[in-house]
């Protein structure tokens, strides 16, 4: 049998293949609705309010200096090692010293002053003496012919002189003393000391150089008091902070400690409030445990307060109470005037039996469920919400339950758009049944 040329084959496999196409087509697209479903399933909810926030020290201290100097040495923290970053700190330890010289020289001139005061004293005391006895004796001859007037006068205008001079020269050693006492302080103010027991978590001077004290003292040292007690400053936006209460639980996450959770709880509400951008926002301390000494100041923290945890609830996409048929055709045919009443009294997705309520109150919604090619109403109880999923509950919802979530595009084969009616489709691999949002 001669066989047929193999021109004429091509053409025939190509008229095959593309009937094919057209059948299958017209099989996937014959006017059914592909609606996207997903189960309802059981599990854990936690509504959260997401912040960002910094861990701070619960306590620092800003060492700075009194006194204008260079820096000439530090001094030597709890390990023996030399003041530096990070260094552990008790309180009375020397932490550096300013040169003194300049310091010294003063208390010397004003301990001078102050034996220079003292002698003025004893002079003034002993002119006293000898003023009281010359008054004494012009006080018993009195104006006569033996003492004339103005001698008489003259003794007592000396011994009235001379009381006076003794009260200015005690003057004069109440403030000799005065500037020889601020002179050592000042002295003294030349050794920086730790004032608490603490770490050292930043050192603003070098050796060498000058520190100048005016009105405001230089910031030489930054002292954490106790690392073991840390807190985090999280921004909280005005509309989230009336749900927000001290003792409430927080969890949060370091970037430097990727997959780690750590917890805590709020301490208290800042009530200087701060605007940025016409924003308003609140400052919360939040309180957490950091024995082990991982968490270090200043990292940034990603912050969720734990408003509400529901424990082995129904969980539904949000994406399925917010779903609503919009063609009678879609609905099975016991149904279909329940949506007409619908539509005539409300729009898609408000709550049943009145206007909506408060966030976080428990509420009538309408699931949808997929029976064969068409979906059926069942009214459910909606609890919390974590933006993805929403607790349920009610009469006839069970786990597994598939739930219609929206409707695939026209055109898209196996959830694909834009496919060629005449190009044969091929299954290709992927997750399946994954949660419609």
């Amino acid at each position: 049998m001669k066989k047929p040329p193999l021109k004429l084959l091509v053409p025939v496999a190509l008229l095959v293949m593309v009937a094919v196409a057209v059948w299958q087509w017209r099989h996937q697209h014959n006017g059914i609705p592909q609606f996207r479903t997903a189960a309802v399933t059981r599990g854990d909810l936690m509504v959260t309010i997401n912040a960002t926030g910094t861990v701070e020290p619960e306590e620092v201290i800003d060492v700075g200096a009194q006194v204008a100097g260079r820096i000439v040495a530090f001094g030597q923290d709890a390990k023996g090692g030399t003041v530096d970053y990070g260094s552990p700190v008790k309180a009375g330890m020397v932490l550096a010293r300013i040169d003194d010289s300049l310091y010294a020289a003063d208390v010397a001139s004003a301990k001078a002053q102050l034996v220079s005061a003292k002698a003025g004293l004893q002079k003034a005391e002993a002119d006293l003496f000898k003023a009281t006895q010359d008054w004494k004796r012009a006080q018993q001859l009195g104006p006569s012919e033996a003492l004339s007037q103005s001698s008489y006068d003259t003794y007592h205008s000396t011994y009235k002189t001379a009381v006076a001079q003794v009260a200015v020269s005690k003057a004069a050693i109440g403030q000799a003393e005065a500037a020889f006492q601020r002179a050592q302080r000042n002295l003294g103010y030349c050794t920086i000391t730790s004032p608490v027991d603490g770490m050292i978590i930043d050192r603003r001077v070098n050796i060498g150089q000058t520190v100048v004290a005016s009105l405001n003292a230089p910031s030489l040292f930054l002292l954490a008091k106790d690392l073991t007690r840390i807190q985090v400053w999280v921004a909280v936006n005005e509309a989230d902070i009336g749900r927000i209460h001290p003792g409430m639980p927080v969890h949060f996450t370091v970037d430097a400690f990727p997959g780690e959770t750590f917890r805590g709880e709020v301490g208290k509400i800042r009530l200087n409030a701060a605007m940025n951008q016409n924003v308003v926002t609140y400052t919360v301390e939040i309180r957490t445990d950091n024995q082990n000494g991982r968490l270090l100041p200043y990292l940034t923290a990603n912050v969720e307060f734990e408003l509400e945890h529901s424990v082995n609830v129904l969980l539904v996409p949000n994406a399925a109470l917010r779903w609503m048929p919009t063609d009678p055709q879609q609905v099975a045919p016991q149904f279909r005037a329940l949506l007409a009443a619908k539509e005539k009294g409300g729009r898609p997705g408000q709550e049943e039996g009145g206007p909506k309520k408060d966030a976080g109150m428990i509420r009538s919604k309408r699931l949808w469920l997929l029976e064969g090619n068409q979906v059926r109403p069942l009214m459910v109880q909606v609890g919390q919400s974590d933006g993805q999923f929403t607790a349920v509950s009610g009469d006839g919802l069970q786990e597994g339950l598939q739930v219609v979530t929206g409707i695939r595009p026209q055109g898209a084969a196996g959830g694909q758009q834009g496919g060629n009616p005449f190009t044969p489709s091929f299954a290709r691999g992927g997750r399946q049944n994954q949660r419609s949002q």
